[in-house]
């Protein structure tokens, strides 16, 4: 099959030729890499990638299709994506759209072909940073100064575009949890259905006391895109539930803890993005392989006392977990819904749930 050519380049002239796959035409956004193995239906359709091209270290894409059953939100969330080899033959019973026309199914441009490898080892050498892919125009001068001009990472507040804007009830159950929505993936909800809990989503501004009187009995802080830092009011909101509902957060919801305690985040190089990365829980000792999307981090050194820093990622040591045992929260850096990715951290949602059932009668 006859592609179009197209052109990926990044803020620092750094260049790289392909073809054309999906919607075609151009993309821009933060230039980053997943190593993971399996499950692109899900990481594109994860809402934390608003705003990045996701280039995928794995060389072969498409071998299993789509399925409606993967996706993690209502439509593609990333800005585009990066391959390798793209296959054109989608070899699985749930298969439903191969991937090349489920990308153009949903208007997603990007780019086949890639050394991917190159481009790998040039975001580790100099870090993640935006760039702009195009089928049309491959001028690179042209492409080089619509990379220059998005804007950085740092400082960008995203959390309220990749969240719902009016509160829903996600699932029955038993007690039911709020759910500060920054940017949720399915995964998460339906893992806190799986363990017997109540699910309300609501959008991630949302005040303390309207959460506290809507009768939740625990708080959810969800994962999402951008920097945590901008997002005072949701800063202000889980200050306010600390200690008056058991909380856990995950990914963006882990930070946005660390920064209601008072301590501090910042920017990793090239992010932690994969369903391979090695942590290590500080208590027992035990090593679980997590699922993982972040390009911002909790600064150890900024924590309170009371912060117990419960887990650590094995390959560099930051910061993947936080206990507040005397105000009943804690938060974790990965994915625990495993979507995609092993399933080692799933029981983190039945420590929720008991926390929840050991919390006294809400008042």
């Amino acid at each position: 099959m006859s592609r179009a050519p197209a052109l990926l380049i990044l803020a620092d002239g750094a260049a790289f030729p392909g073809f054309a796959l999906g919607a075609g035409g151009e993309a821009g956004g933060e230039v980053v890499f997943n190593t993971s193995q399996t499950g692109y239906q899900e990481i594109i359709t994860d809402p934390s990638y608003i705003g990045q091209l996701i280039n995928f270290t794995f060389p072969h894409l498409g071998n299993y299709g789509t399925s409606p059953d993967d996706d993690q939100a209502a439509a593609p969330r990333a800005a585009g994506i990066i391959v390798n080899e793209l296959s054109e033959d989608a070899g699985h019973w749930r298969s439903g759209r191969n991937l090349d026309a489920w990308l153009a199914d949903h208007r997603l441009s990007g780019i086949g072909g890639v050394d991917t490898r190159a481009l790998t080892l040039h975001l580790r050498r100099h870090g993640s940073q935006n760039g702009c892919l195009s089928a049309g125009d491959l001028s690179p001068d042209s492409l080089l100064i619509k990379a220059r001009s998005l804007p950085n990472m740092s400082g960008l507040s995203l959390a309220e575009a990749a969240g719902c804007r009016a509160p829903y009830r996600y699932a029955e159950g038993g007690r039911t949890v709020a759910v500060l929505d920054f940017g949720v993936k399915r995964g998460i909800l339906d893992q806190l259905a799986a363990v017997g809990l109540g699910v309300m989503v609501w959008p991630g501004g949302t005040p303390a006391d309207v959460i506290l009187n809507s009768g939740a009995a625990g708080v959810l802080l969800s994962n999402g895109p951008g920097d945590p830092a901008p997002l005072a009011e949701a800063i202000v909101a889980v200050r306010a539930l600390l200690g008056r509902r058991p909380l856990f957060g995950i990914c963006l919801g882990h930070q946005l803890l660390a920064l209601a305690l008072g301590g501090r985040t910042f920017k990793l190089p090239f992010g932690h993005r994969g369903a391979n990365h090695p942590v290590r829980d500080e208590r027992t000792g035990r090593i679980s392989v997590t699922s993982q999307n972040h390009g911002f981090c909790v600064d150890a050194e900024g924590l309170p006392p009371e912060a117990l820093i419960t887990h650590r990622n094995a390959n560099d040591r930051t910061v993947e977990g936080l206990a507040v045992p005397g105000r009943a929260a804690f938060s974790i850096q990965y994915h625990p819904e495993a979507s995609p990715g092993p399933h080692d951290a799933r029981y983190l949602f039945e420590t929720f749930r008991r926390l929840i059932d050991d919390f006294p009668p809400s008042g």
